[in-house]
Parts: C-alpha cells; sequence; structure tokens
C-alpha cells in the first residue's frame, strides 16, 4: 500500500514539474484530460485511474487546497472484493488476491471555521465497457465526458470561485472512486472521515452537469434534507428551469452523507443517448451551461455562508416506490420532462420501443389500458407487463397522437 502512495505522490510531482507558473484553472482542459482517449475510460482500480487521481491532486494543490487524504497527500484508498450478486453489500478488506483498490481525492480549504462543506462528485467511469454499460459491441472506451467529467470540472471551478468568497465556512473538495461500482468510494469516505462528521454542514454532489438544455432545466434532488434548500435555491436562481426533488436518496454518492445525517443537494442535467456509451465526448458538452451552474451554487453557499449550521431533515426514500420491472421498453427516459405523460430522450436498438418506430422526443401517453401521466405512471404501468405480452402505446408526436403495436 505504501509503494501504492509513493507512485501516486511521484505522479502529483511530475505533474507539478510540468505546470505552468500561473495556474489558470479551465472547464475544458480539465475534461478534456479526463474524457480523453488515453485514460482509457477512468475505470476503478486501473492505473488509468490512478493517472486521473494524480491530475485532481494536481489542480486541488494549484488551487491552493491542502492535502486532506491519509498520510499527508490528497488521496485516500480503499480496496474491496468484486461481487456481481447486486443484494450483496461490497465490503472493504486489506489487499490481496483478486481484490481491486480505488482512490479517493480529497482537498481542503482551511478558513478557521466551525463549518465546512463538502463539494463532491465522482471520477471513475466504465473503462471499456462492461456491466453497467449500455454498449453493444465490441469493447470500446467510454470516455465519460458528462459522466462525470463535467461534474469534476465543475467542482473545480466552484472551489476555484468559492475560496476567496467565503468567510465562515470551510470547503472540503472530493473525488470519488468507485461510484459506477456502487457508491463505493463516498461510503468508504462516510466511514473513514478524514475530517470530523460533525463539521460537514452540507454536502453538494455534481453527476452529470455537462448538458444543460436550452430551457436550462436543471434537478436538484435532496431539497427535503433542510427546510433552508428551497429558499435558497429559489431565491439565488439566475433563472434556470429548476425541477426540485426531495429525496436525500438516490444513484449518486450524495446519498451516501444523507445516511449520515447530512443535508445534501445533488445537481443534474438530464439523462440522453450516450449516457454509459462511448459516444459520452467532450465535445458534446455545454461548458457555459456548466458556468452558469457552478455560479449558482456559489451563489447558494455565499448565501448561506454566515447562517447557522443546517439542521438535518429526513425525506421520503422514493427509490423503495420504484417497481420491479420483468421487460423493457428500451427508451432512455426524459426525467426532466415536467409536461403530461413520458418523453423519451433516446432509443435503444432492437428493442421494443426502436421495432415499434418509437422516436426521440416522443411522448408515451398510453400503454396498453392505462393512462401516462408522469415518470411514476409509466413505470407503474410498465411493471404490469412480462416477457411475451403484447400491447399498444399512444404517443405525442409533434401535437399529432400515434398508436403503435409493443411486443416484449
Amino acid at each position: 500500500m505504501r509503494l501504492f502512495f509513493f507512485l501516486l505522490v511521484a505522479a502529483i510531482l511530475c505533474i507539478n514539474c510540468k505546470t505552468k507558473e500561473t495556474f489558470q484553472f479551465s472547464l475544458e482542459e480539465t475534461v478534456n484530460f479526463l474524457a480523453s482517449d488515453s485514460l482509457k475510460g477512468r475505470a476503478t482500480g486501473t492505473l488509468e485511474e490512478q493517472q486521473a487521481a494524480a491530475f485532481l491532486a494536481n489542480q486541488l494543490k494549484e488551487l491552493g487546497f491542502a492535502p486532506k487524504g491519509v498520510e499527508e497527500t490528497y488521496l485516500q484508498t480503499f480496496t474491496f472484493m468484486e461481487t456481481r450478486d447486486p443484494h450483496k453489500e461490497v465490503e472493504f478488506i486489506t489487499a490481496g488476491e483478486g481484490t481491486t483498490t480505488g482512490t479517493n481525492v480529497i482537498g481542503f480549504y482551511d478558513k478557521k471555521a466551525e463549518k465546512t462543506i463538502v463539494l463532491g462528485a465522482h471520477y471513475d467511469h466504465l473503462g471499456m465497457g462492461g456491466q453497467g454499460s449500455l454498449h453493444r459491441g465490441d469493447p470500446e472506451i467510454h470516455n465519460g465526458a458528462d459522466d462525470n467529467a463535467s461534474g469534476v470540472a465543475t467542482v473545480l471551478k466552484i472551489a476555484e470561485k468559492l475560496k476567496d468568497s467565503l468567510m465562515s465556512t470551510n470547503i472540503l473538495v472530493q473525488f470519488y472512486s468507485g461510484e459506477e461500482m456502487g457508491l463505493l468510494g463516498s461510503n468508504y469516505y462516510v466511514k473513514n472521515p478524514t475530517l470530523e462528521m460533525n463539521e460537514i454542514n452540507f454536502m453538494i454532489n455534481l453527476d452529470m452537469v455537462g448538458r444543460l438544455r436550452e430551457d436550462k432545466s436543471l434537478s436538484i434532488s435532496g431539497v427535503g434534507t433542510s427546510s433552508r434548500w428551497n429558499q435558497s435555491l429559489n431565491v439565488n436562481n439566475p433563472g434556470f428551469k429548476l425541477i426540485l426533488k426531495e429525496s436525500g436518496i438516490g444513484p449518486s454518492d450524495h446519498t451516501s452523507f444523507y445516511l449520515a445525517d447530512i443535508p445534501v443537494l445533488h445537481f443534474f442535467t438530464g439523462q440522453h443517448e450516450d449516457y454509459h456509451r462511448p459516444s459520452d465526448d467532450s465535445e458534446k458538452l455545454n461548458y457555459e451551461g456548466m458556468n452558469e451552474i457552478a455560479d449558482y451554487i456559489v451563489a447558494v453557499c455565499m448565501d448561506l455562508d454566515n447562517s447557522p449550521k443546517l439542521t438535518f431533515k429526513m425525506t421520503k426514500n422514493e427509490s423503495e416506490e420504484v417497481p420491479r420491472f420483468k421487460v423493457g421498453l428500451g427508451v432512455v427516459p426524459d426525467y426532466l420532462f415536467d409536461g403530461k405523460g413520458m418523453r423519451i430522450d433516446g432509443v435503444s436498438e432492437n428493442k421494443p420501443a426502436q421495432k415499434a418506430g418509437l422516436q426521440k422526443g416522443d411522448v408515451v401517453v398510453q400503454l396498453g389500458d392505462s393512462l401516462i401521466t408522469d415518470m411514476m405512471s409509466y413505470m407503474r404501468t410498465l411493471s404490469t407487463f412480462e416477457k411475451g405480452d403484447a400491447t399498444k402505446a399512444v404517443v405525442d408526436r409533434n401535437g399529432e397522437k400515434i398508436e403503435v403495436d409493443i411486443e416484449f
């Protein structure tokens, strides 16, 4: 393990040798590096992930953040045995044959304050594909520009802006490994913190914030975890179309902190047809939108800088209400759609939706005998079908109602 640390620290020093005397942070440069083919998708435990960790440690150093990992470094490693059983929780163990070691990257800006905010984002991705990939075909590099180089770069931009703006709040920046394998890095940190957990005021998680749309739809989850969130988010909103969700539990790293009784927010610009595919590349990101999101979060953090520490509130676990499916339609739902029905944001090849002629932008308003009014009604209806069933669907396509035959 010590050899592992020395190699990563050496890599950081090597990067430092090449940096300019005056550091100028760039969203695009950070995304382009993390989402480059040379990092081969940043899979957890790979040499390429270690290279990404060294790069991020250097970014934090250049921004003036002190190491807050272990052994006076920016790094916190964790080792686990992989499991393919989705119902079995991963156990963190000592290194050995058949284990994988992930690396969290952590930096701290000390304002000598009594409370600290956590800015977090996962930086791992799917490597060459495998489990979790929606790609069909030969293995290809999954660069993960939106998922989640976008979140990492935006966290760094926020950290750059806040370090000289906050007066009464310390800043803890964390980049997690192992998120794609089950929120492993954030889970490990919460169980093995390098800062007292009772000092943390709140945690902000950015996961997939690189595809802000023209209507500026922005999903924010966790608003029910503190009574202050709604007020601060609305008062400081510069013009986003906010889609606010109460639950502090979701498929990203804020969940780990929520389960430790810490108020959380998760920012998300929506899923798309490049999600978990090799086509999630850096040139497709909306960098202006990422800057706008960064400025918004900075305003929220500054609004709460001199306020008392937030009081944590438990929320309903919305994931417990999600039905289990025996079949799938083969679409990527538009989770930011707030109209009637379920709008399709992408269609998978050789799946029921594509075979029925459904297209991106179609809004499913009826499935079988059930009217579809929102995402939950769609999921409940879909859960009633089994493989081999046939039904009809009605979609709204640019104002025209179209009926199609679906075979599961």
